[in-house]
């Protein structure tokens, strides 16, 4: 039976006090990411393999009276994400929220896919599969015993487009949410939901430089919201699929990408 306390959670999502890790948090979206669940309460792990800029957003947080904490974390090392891990368990003692933004994407070149070379092919399956994947299986233990958490993978709007020239990221950013959906039927028995969101082409101050002026015009006319989309965008739905308010949506992909693809 719901209580008031029940309704009190989903009217007003709280989010005081769970600890949340952000992959990837040091600059872009998991930064904006870091800087709204700090403003809800939440403790924000600033998993970052980059330690200066990890830092930087920790102390911008801190300076806002935030909670944060940076580790520096390479999601495609599984030695790393055991480390950062147990560093979270021994602050904070919970784990309860696990976004997966680390991936890489901007400094990607543009080319068919028989252009490829093996290597960047196998490092963009490495950060955007794998490390999702050891991610998520290396906080099981925490939210299993809480019975209760959330898993939020950040895939792409790109996706449902068949975007020509970047083949690794597609196939990962495919994959994903492939795994959002079986990962989220084999875990509803401990409380644990896991869904996908999907940002249409998101600017942020992270340059781009396979993207010209132009370009930016088509893929803003391609929508039914006529502005360039920003991380804020992304942010509500971000601590939605994190509070109680989802606690019966789980295995769903989610597009936040202005209308341009249907869901």
């Amino acid at each position: 039976m719901t209580t008031d306390a029940d309704l009190q959670n989903i009217v007003f999502p709280s989010l005081k006090d769970r600890v949340v890790i952000i992959t990837g948090a040091g600059q872009g979206i998991g930064r904006v990411f870091a800087k709204a669940f700090a403003l809800a309460g939440a403790k924000v792990v600033i998993a970052e393999r980059n330690e200066a800029t990890a830092a930087a957003v920790a102390g911008e947080i801190l300076k806002a009276d935030g909670q944060a904490l940076a580790i520096t974390t390479d999601v495609a090392d599984e030695a790393s994400i055991k480390e950062m891990v147990q560093l979270v368990e021994d602050e904070y003692g919970r784990i309860d929220v696990l976004i997966n933004n680390a991936g890489i994407f901007s400094t990607l070149q543009m080319r068919p896919f028989d252009q490829i070379p093996l290597d960047e092919w196998e490092q963009v399956l490495k950060v955007n599969l794998t490390g999702p994947f050891l991610c998520a299986r290396a906080v099981l233990p925490a939210m299993r015993r809480a019975k209760w958490g959330r898993i939020i993978n950040i895939a792409s709007g790109a996706v449902r487009l068949g975007r020509p020239n970047y083949l690794h990221y597609i196939a990962t950013k495919s994959a994903l949410m492939g795994m959002s959906l079986s990962m989220a039927r084999e875990l509803c028995p401990d409380n644990i939901t896991v869904n996908a969101i999907l940002p249409g082409a998101t600017f942020t101050e992270i340059e781009r430089k396979t993207v010209t002026p132009a370009q930016k015009e088509r893929i803003v006319a391609m929508q039914c919201i006529p502005r360039p989309e920003t991380p804020q965008d992304l942010v509500g739905a971000a601590l939605f699929l994190a509070s109680e308010a989802s606690g019966f949506v789980t295995g769903q992909s989610i597009n936040l990408d202005g209308g341009v693809t249907p869901s």
